[in-house]
């Protein structure tokens, strides 16, 4: 396990489960939640967390950008347009490069636009970012987006926030073995075996937002997932048995008395 790492755009991480700081009760329970689920990453929607406004609670006075590696993304853009312009000032604002990119077509689903998003990987990349990308489960739009220079996909599971877990494991393990970019599993967990399940198909690591921040015991969950990933992980490197459709004894049957 020591030799297993978890690299994204030249950086290695010890955490494979990312977090969000939406959807909590306050800044407090959203950084005890961050701090016990051992997430090195959290994401930060531009358009709607505070980063700016020293009259109102910054979330940097909460969680510290010097340990904990902020992830700026563009969660309610509808264009390819509002997507740049966001990520621009988040560099303008912290020198973030390494960023997540998310491009929605529809504000019911959420499903992500993926001509919109392929479009803003490209412009995103020639100007130096490094993109982490929100996309359906389709690998071919996935392999476009490798080749357009993103450093990691993020299929969704299930829309955001759905809590619907993994709806296409076909596909998810399709997007693993054509790539050697970081694969994430990124909207619509509901649940820590979901991760675990995440991980077992191959994933590098899980984004989790909704999961966490609305579950009736948050700190409790954020353990869970906490525990998940690992285990899923491990599992994963462990190798499992070959399915049959028979049974197999435990015990060998040369030698019964």
């Amino acid at each position: 396990m020591k030799k297993d790492k978890f690299i994204i755009s030249n950086k290695t991480f010890k955490s494979r489960l990312i977090v969000g700081t939406g959807k909590y009760k306050n800044m407090s329970e959203c950084a005890k939640a961050i701090q016990i689920s051992g997430a090195e990453i959290v994401t930060v929607a531009v358009r709607r967390v505070n980063i700016t406004d020293k009259k109102k609670p910054l979330l940097m006075d909460y969680i510290d950008p010097k340990k904990i590696t902020y992830l700026p993304n563009t969660a309610g853009c509808f264009s390819s347009e509002e997507a740049l312009r966001t990520l621009r000032l988040a560099r303008e604002i912290g020198g973030w490069k390494l960023v997540k990119l998310e491009v929605l077509g529809e504000k019911k689903n959420l499903f992500p636009e993926m001509i919109e998003t392929l479009k803003s990987t490209e412009v995103l990349t020639k100007e130096g970012f490094k993109v982490m990308v929100y996309c359906n489960d389709d690998p071919l739009m996935a392999k476009r987006l490798e080749n357009a220079g993103a450093c990691a996909i993020m299929p969704l599971a299930a829309p955001i926030g759905s809590g619907l877990g993994i709806l296409n494991k076909i596909n998810i393990k399709i997007i693993r073995n054509q790539t050697k970019l970081p694969l994430i599993i990124d909207a619509g967990l509901g649940q820590a075996s979901d991760a675990a399940i995440a991980m077992e198909l191959g994933c590098d690591g899980v984004l989790v937002n909704t999961a966490i921040a609305k579950a009736k015991k948050p700190f409790v969950m954020a353990q869970a997932f906490k525990n998940s990933v690992i285990a899923g992980r491990q599992s994963f490197l462990a190798g499992r048995i070959e399915k049959t459709l028979s049974g197999r004894p435990s015990s060998p049957l040369e030698g019964i008395i």
